[in-house]
C-alpha cells in the first residue's frame, strides 16, 4: 500500500482555500484547465538551451514547435516586431533588458518604489540596483506620473533607459509625452535612450484593448509576466520593436537591433535552460487572449474596479488618485480609519478576502507596517463575478474595517471572532457559486 505524500494533502487544502475565498491581490488570477495541462506535461523533462532552430541539444523538434507559436501568438497578441518568450519571471525579462543595452553605471530613470515602481527598477535591494545607477521619479499629488519631474532628471542624468512600468498605480500613461521627452535628451546628448515599458500589471488590459499600447507609442521594449491579468503561467516574456537577427551573432549595439540584443541577453546572457512546459502553457494562454471573449473579460475587469473603487470611496474610504483608471486600486486606511494595512489585511483574511498591505507614495509606516492596502479585479472577474459583486466587496470591506477599529489590534480580533465568522460564511457562499477555472468541484 502506497501512503500519499503529504504534498496532495497540501495542495488539496489550498485548492479549498481558493475556492471558498475571493482573491483581490491585483497581481493574481486563475489559470485555465488547458493551461494547467500544458504546465504538468512531459515538456518538464526537456533541455532546449538556445532557441527555435538553434538548439544546444538534439531531439527539440516538437519542442521548437510550440515556442514558435507561443512567439507567434504573442507578436500578435501586441503587435511586436518579436517576442522572447524563455524568460523565467518579469524580473529576469526586465534584467535581460538592461543587460541588453546598458554597461555597468550607466543610469535607468524609472518610477521610485514609494511612488509605486517594483522592486526590480531600482530598489537598493535587488542585484541590478547594485549594478546600474538607478534614479527615480515620483507621482503628483493627484497620483500621476510627475512627467516635468522626469524631463527634469531625464536633462540632468542623461538615462540610456527611461522606463514606464509600476505595481501600484491608477492611471493610464501618456507614452507620447515620455517618447517626446526621450527624443528631446537624446537630440541633447546624441546617444539612444531606450524606452521601456514593464507593462506586469496591465499587460491583459492592453491585449483586450482597455489599455494603451506602449509599443504603438514609440516603445522599443515591453516587458511583462505572463500571469496576472493575462491568465497564463508563471513567467515573463519581452516584446520588441525592430529588426530581428540570429542571436548567436552579435549585432551593432543600435536600437534597431534591440530584438537580437535582447534575445543575446535572455540567453546566454542571464538564463541558461528554458522551462518549455511553461513556454507550452504561455503558448495556450497566449491563443486564448486573442479570443473575442477575453476582449470582453479585460472591459468587464476595468468596470468591476470603476465600480469597487467608487462604493469603497462612498463608504469612507481614501483611494490613492482618487479612483482608478485600470484595475488596481490603492486605499489609504490609515489617513481613512487610523489603521495599518497589515492589520487590516490580517482581519481581512479570516472572513476569506485576500489582498496585500502597501505602502503609499509618502508612506511613514514602512514596508511591514504600510498606512495601505492594495487591491485589484482580475481574479474576481475571471471568476464570473461582476458590478452587483463588487457592491457587496465593499460592504464586506466596510464591516470588516469597523471590526478593526473596535479591536485597536490584530490580537483584539479574538474578541469579534463570531461577527468575522458571519462575514466569512457569507464570503463563502458567494464564492462557491463562482467556481474556480480547472478545479473540479
Amino acid at each position: 500500500m502506497t501512503t500519499q505524500d503529504p504534498v496532495f494533502n497540501i495542495i488539496a487544502a489550498e485548492e479549498k482555500r481558493q475556492s471558498e475565498g475571493l482573491e483581490l491581490i491585483p497581481s493574481e488570477n486563475y489559470v485555465s484547465e488547458n493551461v494547467l495541462q500544458a504546465m504538468g506535461s512531459v515538456l518538464t523533462n526537456k533541455y532546449s538551451e538556445g532557441y527555435p532552430g538553434r538548439r544546444y541539444y538534439g531531439g527539440n523538434e516538437h519542442v521548437d514547435q510550440i515556442e514558435n507559436l507561443a512567439i507567434e501568438r504573442a507578436k500578435q497578441l501586441f503587435h511586436a516586431d518579436h517576442a522572447n518568450v524563455q524568460p523565467h519571471s518579469g524580473a529576469n525579462a526586465n534584467e535581460a533588458v538592461y543587460f541588453a543595452w546598458c554597461q555597468p553605471g550607466d543610469t535607468i530613470l524609472a518610477m521610485s518604489l514609494p511612488a509605486g515602481g517594483h522592486l526590480t527598477h531600482g530598489s537598493p535591494v535587488t542585484r541590478s540596483a547594485k549594478i546600474y545607477n538607478f534614479v527615480g521619479y515620483g507621482v503628483t499629488e493627484d497620483g500621476d506620473i510627475d512627467y516635468d519631474e522626469m524631463e527634469r532628471l531625464a536633462r540632468e542624468h542623461h538615462p540610456r533607459i527611461i522606463l514606464v512600468g509600476y505595481s501600484a498605480f491608477m492611471k493610464l500613461p501618456d507614452f507620447d509625452r515620455v517618447k517626446k521627452i526621450a527624443d528631446e535628451v537624446g537630440q541633447e546628448t546624441g546617444e539612444e535612450i531606450l524606452l521601456m515599458a514593464d507593462m506586469a500589471h496591465v499587460a491583459g488590459l492592453i491585449a483586450g484593448g482597455v489599455h494603451p499600447n506602449p509599443l504603438e507609442h514609440g516603445f522599443h521594449v515591453m516587458t511583462s509576466t505572463t500571469h496576472k491579468t493575462l491568465r497564463g503561467p508563471r513567467g515573463g516574456i519581452i516584446l520588441t520593436m525592430g529588426k530581428v537577427g540570429n542571436p548567436l551573432r552579435k549585432p551593432e549595439h543600435t536600437l534597431e537591433n534591440i530584438p537580437t540584443l535582447v534575445d543575446r541577453a535572455v540567453f546566454p546572457g542571464t538564463q541558461g535552460g528554458p522551462l518549455e512546459h511553461i513556454i507550452a502553457a504561455k503558448a495556450v494562454a497566449f491563443e486564448e487572449d486573442l479570443q473575442p471573449e477575453f476582449r470582453e473579460y479585460a472591459a468587464a475587469i476595468v468596470e468591476n474596479a470603476r465600480v469597487l473603487a467608487a462604493e469603497l470611496q462612498r463608504l469612507g474610504f481614501t483611494l490613492q488618485g482618487n479612483g482608478t483608471e485600470n484595475h488596481l486600486i490603492l486605499v489609504n486606511v490609515k489617513d481613512s480609519f487610523g489603521i495599518d494595512g497589515k492589520f487590516y489585511e490580517t482581519a481581512l483574511d479570516q472572513v476569506g478576502l485576500t489582498l496585500n498591505a502597501n505602502a503609499l507614495p509618502t508612506d511613514k509606516g514602512g514596508a511591514f507596517r504600510p498606512s495601505g492596502v492594495r487591491l485589484g479585479t482580475p481574479a474576481a472577474t475571471t471568476r464570473g463575478l461582476r458590478t452587483e459583486e463588487m457592491l457587496k466587496l465593499a460592504g464586506w470591506m466596510r464591516r470588516v474595517l469597523d471590526i478593526c477599529v473596535a479591536a485597536g489590534e490584530e490580537a483584539g480580533l479574538d474578541a469579534h471572532e463570531p461577527e468575522l465568522a458571519a462575514i466569512r460564511a457569507e464570503v463563502k457562499q458567494l464564492a462557491l457559486n463562482f467556481p474556480i477555472p480547472g478545479i473540479k468541484a
